[in-house]
């Protein structure tokens, strides 16, 4: 059992304290007639009001709105393409919402839709727009619920798990507490269907337990692989993630009156600024890059940042503004920082290191690719991504 009043003075409005739930699809549609079960959505609704009556701020991530949607298109979710999950999306969210706001209203307060895109988060313009929209909501007395926009988004340019989902929320928000529900009582040291496996009811570091998860649900798109890289996203910024089921009467009270069985993944006690969060902290890969051995050795304590120079090679099609993967030469992610020039721009500067980079360019501009104030280096609480296999090198430009 755990204290909630043991709380960051700092995060939220008045010493309010502020949680995000998010909820899987296979809580909120059932999987034999792909409706809403509206039982489990008035048990957790009427566990929302009552947690607002005593203070606190929620911000609700839900899914469902593909699955709800395939009745109207005659789809199945096994056979459905891209094309019909986007066209069942656009069926199912109307029904989504309009549940919830019925149920909600029954218990004496209103909700938002509030509909986002990979580039809603990954873009810091756009992201601080959506986190004002949010705030404003919260200050009104509305309760956001976000889902991804999965009617315009495609496969490679999309969040593709609530989860993360959530725990961008969750940083951009501040929240002290994220919830994550589910089909089974939270993660274990080994597929839960084998015999002998052990709930963990407390992870300091998640990527111990990141091999001993995977697989999707049925109808979700993401598995406990992806709620271990909310729960270490919401570490990283101070917030603490509880994964437990769902399918309980009060599923939140009775998670903070220690009732119920869940695994507490506990929150950084430092955690970083909000930029450099967001900088770390990706939903994908915009673009990568690999220096110089000697570079990367001097990085940690370089106040110069990155240079053009620097660069051996390239990975994917960036632009300006883009937050870029760092290797050294052997392969190791070191950091992550913001470019101030597009891919081929970099590529140019790189491949002729005796010629001003405004002359190349055509505007004013110095040959630093990553100023060190957008630069933060990885710690060991971070979750490195493996370098991607086909790099371009500076020399072939």
């Amino acid at each position: 059992m755990f204290n909630f009043d043991d709380r960051k003075s700092a995060t939220s409005t008045e010493n309010k304290q502020r949680i995000v739930i998010k909820v899987g699809s296979s809580l909120l549609a059932s999987s034999d007639h792909l409706t809403p079960r509206y039982a489990f959505m008035h048990g957790l609704l009427r566990d929302i009001a009552g947690l607002q009556n005593e203070g606190y701020e929620v911000v609700l991530t839900s899914s469902g709105s593909v699955a709800l949607g395939l009745n109207s298109i005659n789809a199945s979710l096994e056979e459905a393409s891209v094309q019909d999950k986007q066209a069942a999306a656009a069926c199912g969210q109307p029904i989504l919402m309009h549940a919830y706001r019925q149920v909600a209203l029954e218990y004496g307060f209103d909700i938002a839709q509030v509909l986002v895109t990979l580039d809603d988060l990954e873009d810091r313009k756009r992201f601080l727009n959506t986190k004002n929209t949010i705030h404003r909501l919260i200050e009104r007395g509305v309760m956001p619920i976000v889902n991804e926009n999965d009617t315009v988004t495609v496969e490679e340019l999309r969040v593709g798990d609530n989860d993360r989902l959530a725990a961008k929320v969750a940083q951009m928000i501040q929240a002290d507490y994220l919830f994550i529900l589910t089909c089974v009582d939270g993660v274990y040291d080994r597929d839960p269907a084998e015999p002998g496996a052990v709930l963990v009811e407390t992870i300091n570091d998640v990527s111990d337990y990141m091999k001993a998860t995977s697989g999707t649900s049925a109808m979700g798109s993401g598995g406990m692989f992806t709620k271990l890289q909310a729960a270490n996203m919401a570490q990283n910024a101070g917030c603490t993630t509880l994964i437990a089921r769902g399918e309980m009467e009060s599923p939140i009270t009775a998670l903070i009156r220690g009732e119920r069985p869940h695994t507490r993944c506990i929150a950084q006690t430092s955690p970083s600024s909000s930029w450099a969060i967001w900088l770390t902290d990706r939903l994908q890969m915009a673009g990568g890059l690999v220096i110089r051995q000697s570079a990367a050795d001097r990085l940690s304590t370089s106040k110069d940042g990155i240079s053009c120079q620097d660069v051996v090679s390239t990975y994917g099609v960036f632009q300006r503004a883009d937050v870029l993967h760092v290797y050294d030469e052997k392969g190791v992610e070191l950091a992550r920082g913001m470019s101030n020039f597009s891919s081929n721009e970099t590529a140019l500067i790189a491949a002729r290191p005796n010629e001003r980079a405004e002359d190349l360019l055509g505007y004013k501009a110095s040959g630093r690719l990553i100023n060190a104030n957008n630069l933060v280096m990885l710690e060991e609480h971070h979750l490195n991504w493996e370098e991607p296999e086909e790099s371009r090198q500076v020399s072939d430009v």
